[in-house]
Parts: C-alpha cells; structure tokens; sequence
C-alpha cells in the first residue's frame, strides 16, 4: 500500500499565493511515475489540474494554464503544486495522486487539502 499525504493548504487572499506538497510516508519503497493534483468542490467531480510524468513533461487544465505550475522532487517522492493569483475560483479541495507499479499500474490517492480563496 502506498500512502499519499497533502499538506500546505489553508485559507488565503484573492490575488495571494500558496504552495501545496504532496509526499508518501519516509521509507516507502516505490518508485512513482506520473503524479498529479485534482480537486473537488461542493456538488462537482473531481477534475483533473495538472500532471507531472517522470522525465517532467507538465500538462494542466485550461483554466489554470498561467497560474500554476506543478513540480515534482522523484528522490524525495514529493509533488508540489504552486498556485498564483488565486481567485475565489480556485476554493476547493485538492488531492495528490500517484501511479506505480511494474507488472500492473495502480494509483494511490491523498486524503486531500483544502484551499479556500477569500476576498
């Protein structure tokens, strides 16, 4: 089993920053592949943000392109999400997502952060 944790969430200004890191528990022995941020909001599916695959090719959604931008540390398994003139759009909560594997794909998935955009 892999374990994904979010952290850096909170709540902050329109027109602010924030920062959101992703990062299994110390010692797991596994090698990701493609990594990636969703969220979720009241009422709605998830929906796909950004990706990050192994050799750091980055896709992201349409309505963030410009505003964000996904990055990802392999030895430290960590994926980070930098988020930039944040808008009251952008509330929702984020989740941290993870592929592995060798004979078959899985995918591991975080509890989730909260970011909520005020103002």
């Amino acid at each position: 089993q892999v374990q994904l944790v979010e952290s850096g969430g909170g709540s902050v200004q329109a027109g602010g920053s924030l920062r959101l890191s992703c990062a299994a528990a110390p010692g797991t022995m596994i090698s990701f592949k493609d990594m990636s941020w969703h969220r979720e909001v009241p009422g709605k599916e998830r929906e796909f943000v950004a990706l990050i695959t192994t050799s750091g090719t980055t896709t992201y959604a349409d309505s963030v392109k410009g505003r964000i931008t996904i990055s990802r540390d392999t030895a430290k398994k960590m994926v980070t999400l930098q988020m930039n003139s944040l808008e009251a759009g952008n509330t929702a909560r984020y989740y941290c997502n993870a592929r592995y594997g060798a004979r078959r794909i899985l995918s591991a998935w975080g509890p989730g952060s909260q970011v909520t955009v005020s103002s």
